[in-house]
């Protein structure tokens, strides 16, 4: 934790609410306030950068220093980053909008670069593209040039001024959001939720091109904290140890004759022969084999399978719902099975289904079920059989996690063939 750090704002998709939640609950950390900002969809750093400075000035003032985080980077030395930080709130107290540099390790052609002045490291002269391998080469030689990290620290009134000089178009559309949000409340943490027709119009683009490359006051702080953007499979192959032959594996795999892999697996053995330089990833949801140069395309495929309506785009096999999780085991022609577990005290929506009957197995923990008129606890190797159009409730009230087997069947499977009647976590 951060000395000084006494209010996180968590901006995310909404879809993520309770996945950000049960993360936050496993760091342990306790007596910081935290606010969730819910956006309905994507609309780059810009916009999440603006609402949070608009939120923060109307709560806390346009004096409160903010420090800007992506929640997938990672940082092993905490305790050079904690130096950075303070350095940085001395530089913000001044008005400055402070990046952070992070000293180059390689040539890296999958980042952005920060330009300094040779003569004194927190100036920053200009950012500058993705590079190629011989300008990477020529940067990481020079000495005067930052991984740009995409962390940032500022007052939020200084962000929002900026904002105002160089991307009008965007503060306004972000304030329009930022008057039109529903407010509520989840495992006592409060909400705001962006109206999804107010936020669409919000242009989609990253805060660097929004007002880093165009501010006047910006401050770089240079650090070497053990920093990874973990934004491809070759960074999170680099957090894994390699063997004699450079592969880097996580899970089974037995490699022969082959060299400088990475291999990811869940549940399956992986057997490789001959190969070199792959990616090669092994999830319930999908396999990815690839070039290990070519990694950062894995957007354009996500893109391909978004354009063409693949559900692979949308839907996880493990999905996390406010209550727990459910695991798609294996689904065909009119069924699909699934392993759903309930956390202790918590219960799914009073809903029923149009197209689906479902029958229900408990597998362990204890199950408090409604169905229908009927209300009965069922324990292990015990089970129960919802008809289509049954008003039902699945509920734990125990203090261990119930795990069920459940078997639908039925014309349509879709998830969104639920009509909820009653649910504490205030959905549709």
């Amino acid at each position: 934790a951060l000395s000084g750090v006494t209010n996180i704002i968590t901006v995310t998709n909404r879809d993520f609410t309770f996945l950000t939640l049960d993360a936050y609950a496993e760091t342990g950390v306790e007596n910081i306030e935290n606010q969730f900002l819910l956006e309905p969809m994507g609309r780059d750093t810009a916009a999440a950068v603006a609402w949070a400075s608009l939120h923060i000035q109307n709560v806390y003032g346009s004096d409160a220093v903010v420090l800007i985080l992506a929640a997938d980077h990672m940082i092993k030395d905490e305790a050079a980053f904690r130096d950075a930080v303070e350095q940085a709130e001395l530089l913000a107290k001044q008005d400055k909008i402070v990046t952070f540099g992070i000293q180059p390790e390689r040539p890296e052609t999958g980042y952005g670069y920060i330009e300094t002045d040779p003569q004194d490291k927190s100036r920053v002269l200009r950012f500058v593209e993705k590079p190629d391998e011989a300008t990477a080469q020529e940067y990481l030689a020079s000495q005067n040039y930052f991984w740009n990290s995409g962390m940032f620290c500022f007052k939020a009134g200084v962000m929002i001024d900026a904002l105002q000089l160089h991307a009008p178009e965007i503060l306004d559309a972000v304030k329009d959001v930022a008057e039109n949000t529903s407010s509520g409340e989840q495992r006592g943490v409060k909400t705001f939720e962006a109206d999804q027709t107010i936020f669409s119009k919000v242009p989609a683009i990253s805060i660097d091109y929004a007002a880093m490359e165009k501010a006047q006051n910006i401050a770089c702080v240079p650090v070497d904290c053990g920093w990874s953007d973990v934004g491809s499979w070759a960074a999170i192959a680099e957090l894994v140890e390699a063997d004699e032959n450079g592969n880097r594996l996580t899970g089974e795999a037995i490699l022969e004759d082959s060299e400088n892999n990475f291999v990811y697996c869940d549940d399956r053995l992986i057997s490789m022969i001959g190969v070199h330089d792959l990616v090669v990833v092994d999830t319930a949801d999908a396999l990815l084999i690839a070039d290990k140069t070519k990694g950062q395309q894995v957007k354009s495929i996500f893109t391909k399978l978004k354009n063409s309506g693949h559900e692979a785009a949308q839907l996880h096999r493990t999905a996390h719902r406010p209550w727990g999780t459910y695991t798609v085991l294996e689904e065909g022609e009119n069924f699909k099975i699934k392993r759903i577990v309930v956390k202790p005290g918590m219960r799914l929506s009073l809903q029923s289904h149009h197209h689906r009957s479902e029958h229900w197995v408990v597998v362990s923990g204890t199950a408090k079920v409604t169905n229908g008129e009927d209300v009965s606890l069922l324990t292990t190797n015990q089970s129960t059989y919802i008809p289509c159009g049954h008003l039902h409730r699945l509920e734990n009230p125990g203090l261990l996690p119930l795990v069920l087997i459940e078997v639908q069947s039925g014309e349509y499977l879709g998830e969104d063939d639920i009509v909820r009647y009653n649910d504490i976590y205030g959905r549709a």
